[in-house]
């Protein structure tokens, strides 16, 4: 039996985040991954918007920041363009892959240990500690900590085996289905792409995010209650699109993302979860990256605070919920409601918003300003009432 002050479970942006964080505190930290490489697979378009950068401390590094985004075109389905650009760059296209192992990098270099194909999968509490068998290879090898981490993705079984129920309403996933495309012509290589339309993407959208002039992400994330897979509906889209038609797809990547089903405690005795294990996305465009590294700091605060104190308990661990939710967790509450109200519009609605409204009106309204964004629909949308009533209903 080896033991660690702290076991992680996942080596996505969470589980490093906080491996970094706990193993600069000097504690004993073991970050182990089922997986056989960090960074793969992806589960989301690599965008990370600049205040996520200022936030986390992040310097944009060419090595893995590789397109600078300047803003977004939202698509109607009839291609009615809705442009918000800025003066300087608002946010990056990361490649993940390298990203996700600078982290470790990182991490290991203050003293992590980090381990790949490594797939912890029994756990057992036993005076004080968790004892965790881990199946590397061939071998099973047993370790002991006194704090577990589960940073292990939406289908976390870390969390479950340490008896916190994560599961939640197939309403509130997503399936996701991205290509790697090459060789590709589209329009503004420079802003991140969106297309609305129940027939592009029924409750979500489809999105090419570029990574140079002739190479994007192009994907597509549908409500996980659809008839018909993602695949079906990026597929088809790709096909009316010859400029992508005539593409090369040189990696593929799916699965699902969890947009809602918040967890109002993110804790055990001797667990704290953070990341897409916990819900942390956002519930309108699904991205999760800064969140899952905020998370993973605010939960590494606590962790650090347990070991000066002595107190694993879930009383102890649980002042991480209410830190969460100040900081970020209400603000998501609030983003729900909107996607809620984005299910309720039909492609007539999509139509009326990209003929009335321009990209100011749409940043308002994204920003969180609630008096703000209510003046503009009642100015700008008064000849549509059905969908002022919809979109206010939802602003309150």
């Amino acid at each position: 039996m080896q033991e660690f002050d702290v076991i992680i479970v996942g080596a996505g942006p969470a589980g490093l985040r906080a491996a970094d964080r706990l193993a600069r505190a000097k504690l004993r930290v073991l970050c182990v991954d089922k997986k056989q490489e960090i960074g793969v697979p992806k589960r989301c378009a690599e965008g990370l918007g600049l205040g996520w950068f200022k936030r986390l401390g992040l310097k944009p590094d060419p090595k893995w920041a590789v397109q600078e985004i300047r803003g977004a075109a939202l698509y109607a389905p009839s291609g009615k363009v809705v442009e918000m650009r800025f003066p300087e760059t608002n946010g990056f296209v990361l490649e993940r892959r390298v990203f996700e192992k600078e982290l470790a990098r990182q991490a290991s270099e203050n003293g992590a240990l980090i381990k790949t194909k490594a797939d912890a999968f029994e756990f057992e509490r036993s005076g004080g500690r968790v004892n965790v068998k881990v199946r590397e290879g061939s071998e099973v090898v047993e370790y002991s900590a006194r704090l577990i981490f589960a940073c292990d993705g939406v289908e976390t079984l870390t969390a479950r085996r340490l008896g916190v129920n994560t599961t939640m309403p197939l309403a509130d996933y997503d399936s996701g289905y991205q290509y790697e495309m090459a060789n590709i012509d589209f329009e503004n290589s420079d802003l991140i792409n969106i297309f609305f339309g129940l027939e592009i993407a029924p409750r979500g959208y489809l999105w090419i995010f570029p990574k140079g002039k002739h190479q994007a992400n192009v994907g597509i994330g549908i409500g996980g209650t659809s008839e018909k897979t993602a695949k079906y509906y990026l597929d088809k889209f790709i096909e009316s699109q010859p400029g992508l038609k005539k593409g090369s797809i040189i990696e593929v990547n799916c699965g699902c993302v969890p947009v809602g089903g918040f967890l109002d405690d993110m804790t055990a005795d001797n667990l704290l979860i953070a990341g897409d294990a916990a819900h942390q996305v956002n519930p309108i465009h699904g991205g999760g990256i800064g969140l899952a590294m905020e998370g993973a700091d605010i939960a590494s605060g606590v962790a650090i605070r347990a070991f000066e104190e002595n107190d694993f308990s879930h009383d102890f661990l649980k002042q991480y919920n209410d830190l969460w939710y100040e900081a970020r967790g209400n603000k998501l509450k609030a983003v729900l409601k909107k996607r809620r109200m984005f299910e309720n519009l039909q492609d007539k609605d999509f139509e009326t918003l990209a003929a009335n409204i321009s990209g100011e009106d749409v940043m308002k309204l994204s920003a969180g300003d609630l008096v703000e964004a209510a003046k503009v629909v009642t100015k700008k949308l008064m000849k549509s009432p059905g969908l002022v009533k919809v979109m206010l209903k939802y602003l309150k």
